[in-house]
């Protein structure tokens, strides 16, 4: 095993993110401290020339105490020559992601790709966990109005949210009283050709919405995100607070039921959402969570990850 690798991060402007709170930064940071080299490149800096995947990318270091980063110059970068690239660009979920997944599926093996591109297309989060019908609450993908309006009679309390969306934008609680039902199928199905997910409204979402970070399949670590009062997102950067969690013995269940499949699919670095007793997404996308972890719990996830990059590397 090579003791340092090459390690090329793909994802959005490091301009637009909160670093004292970005998983991908703590990862980052990781991996400089044990000597690993790191690239960034972005999503749109990924290009394939006659058959060979390249990125235009910048050399990246860290500062630790500032929390700022410095950028060399432009250089491109041919990715079967690179140890590893990390997948870590922000949804939607959209024609451009999905682009970028079959590219990268183009350089493994010589380049461990985390997490792995062929699953992480076929894996959208709101899709993949339907795999789980034991683990999840009541669900209906459709763009069939009286389906819809057939779920909600026989439920009552619904959510309804776009089928790729991400961060919570476009989530509704619709209550049995609610009359803005119709105007919202009408305004979705209006916007995009999708359909869309409803689901039975969970009151436990008062409690927090757990998120729970999967290791090579293994739990190593749970926040619960809490939503303000009148608020039915538990999104953190809509208001929501952070809490310290534990994985309960119905997570645990959760966790080892899904665990030995994302090991199988190469789905490394991943997050679970869990709402009471069951299961609502499974995010292979860009999972974040182990800052407020760390802080919360005294931990540092990034080690454990960066870990088990290693071990696959050692394995390859």
């Amino acid at each position: 095993m090579k003791n340092k690798f090459t390690i090329a991060i793909q994802m959005d402007s490091l301009d637009t993110i909160d670093i004292a709170a970005d998983s991908t930064f703590a990862i980052a940071l990781e991996s400089q401290n044990r000597g690993h080299k790191l690239y960034h490149y972005l999503p749109s800096d990924l290009s394939m020339k006659n058959g060979a995947v390249i990125a235009r990318a910048r050399l990246l270091n860290l500062d630790a105490k500032t929390g700022e980063y410095f950028l060399d110059s432009y250089e491109f970068l041919n990715l079967t020559e690179i140890d590893v690239v990390l997948m870590r660009q922000d949804p939607p979920f959209d024609m451009s992601y999905i682009t970028a997944t079959h590219l990268l599926e183009r350089i493994q093996p010589n380049t461990l790709v985390v997490n792995n591109p062929m699953h992480v297309r076929n894996a959208p989060e709101k899709l993949f966990v339907t795999e789980f019908q034991d683990l999840t609450p009541p669900t209906l993908i459709t763009r069939d109005q009286d389906l819809i309006k057939r779920f909600r009679s026989d439920y009552g309390d619904i959510i309804i949210k776009p089928l790729y969306g991400n961060g919570g934008a476009g989530v509704f609680h619709i209550e049995p009283e609610n009359e803005n039902l119709n105007a919202l199928i009408e305004l979705f199905f209006s916007q995009s050709r999708e359909p869309i997910i409803v689901q039975q409204y969970l009151p436990e979402i008062r409690d927090g919405d757990k998120r729970i970070i999967l290791v090579n399949g293994n739990a190593v670590g749970a926040v619960s995100r809490v939503p303000m009062q009148g608020e039915a997102r538990a999104n953190l950067h809509v208001g929501a607070t952070a809490q310290k969690a534990t994985i309960n013995q119905r997570d645990q269940e959760i966790c080892n039921s899904i665990g030995p499949i994302l090991r199988e699919k190469g789905l490394l670095f991943v997050g679970i959402d869990v709402i009471g007793c069951y299961l609502t997404e499974i995010n292979v996308t860009s999972p974040t969570g182990i800052k407020e972890i760390n802080q919360l719990d005294g931990v540092r996830l990034e080690k454990v990850i960066l870990d088990s990059i290693e071990e696959n590397m050692a394995i390859k």
